[in-house]
């Protein structure tokens, strides 16, 4: 039975508010079992609708967008980035893109400091002893890490969570180097170094946090040649897209001591992440948590359907809509 509202497809299980929002405003075709859907099943699942709300991870490539019905007319992403989603493929189909940006800021940028935090003191190493029952007690040369105040931060994308991160590491008196597609004014740059060119800045970096968005040109840009233009003893942090560093090289500098440590929320390849992270004590890892607060996966779901409801309940432009690069 045809309620008259538009139909969406919820590719998965989001938070209850905003599944509950969905619900009321449209014809909403909801994943409570948050079944994993390729791309011949997402077409399927689609047919029929006219909007779908899709989060990372979801094949939306140039295949699956060909498939999908002719009634399909905007895909909103649940996510700041959409290197999942063929915008150009989409254009061609007069489907738009929307995604959420402007609400994941100081969520990630905590996350960023807590993987810091946890690969300069050692968190990974200390809560294992714990839990495994090694713990013999303190004593004066155990699982000592590398100091934090005072140090250099490198930042690599100095856009809104570059800046909260800045922010942040500020308060543990942090030297500030930073590089980004074009120089901060004055009054967002703080006091920051600049550097035009990103590898210039590496040698100054004692702490590097990736904060740039996945592009042909970030794609594996924390390589081996770069590594080893960090001082011996640097700790990477990357809370952006697994996608910018290559594993392999990180890894080796790991293992070497090349690098003191590593903390990482996003992975090429996730959940399939490369298995030589498993075995390294000096990777602090956390499962893409970055944006894993109540309040800001709400907020980014409320953005995903204020962009629904603008296009299809209003006939209005999507606030958020993307443009293929």
């Amino acid at each position: 039975m045809t309620t008259g509202k538009p139909r969406v497809l919820a590719t998965r299980h989001f938070p209850p508010d905003v599944e509950a929002r969905l619900a009321a405003n449209f014809d909403a075709v909801l994943n409570p079992e948050d079944r994993l859907y390729d791309g011949p099943a997402l077409i399927k699942a689609a047919q029929g609708c006219d909007g779908i709300m899709c989060a990372a991870g979801d094949p939306l490539n140039a295949e699956t967008i060909a498939g999908l019905p002719v009634s399909l007319r905007i895909i909103a992403t649940f996510s700041v980035g959409y290197e999942h989603v063929d915008v150009a493929a989409a254009a061609k189909r007069s489907i738009l893109v929307s995604n959420t940006p402007d609400v994941l800021t100081d969520a990630t940028a905590d996350i960023a400091l807590l993987c810091l935090l946890g690969a300069a003191r050692r968190a990974h190493e200390g809560t294992t002893m714990l839990r495994t029952h090694n713990w013999v007690g303190w004593t004066p040369t155990q699982l000592m890490g590398v100091h934090v105040t005072g140090k250099r931060l490198g930042i690599l994308g100095m856009g809104r969570i570059g800046q909260a991160v800045a922010d942040r590491a500020r308060a543990f008196r942090m030297q500030i180097h930073y590089s980004n597609r074009s120089r901060l004014p004055a009054d967002l740059e703080k006091g920051a170094v600049f550097h035009a060119n990103p590898d210039d800045m590496l040698p100054h970096c004692d702490f590097l946090s990736i904060n740039a968005p996945m592009t042909a040109a970030t794609r594996k840009w924390v390589n081996a040649e770069r590594i080893a233009k960090l001082p011996k003893g640097a700790i990477v942090v990357n809370t952006a897209r697994g996608g910018v560093v290559d594993d392999e090289a990180l890894i080796a500098a790991l293992k070497s001591g090349w690098l003191a440590a590593a903390g990482i929320d996003v992975f090429d390849g996730e959940p399939k992440i490369h298995q030589g992270y498993y075995g390294i004590e000096n990777a602090f890892l956390l499962p893409h948590m970055g944006s894993a607060t109540v309040e800001t996966r709400n907020a980014m779901g409320f953005k995903a359907l204020d962009n629904l409801e603008a296009f299809l309940l209003r006939k209005q432009a999507p606030p958020d809509a993307v443009q293929a690069s």
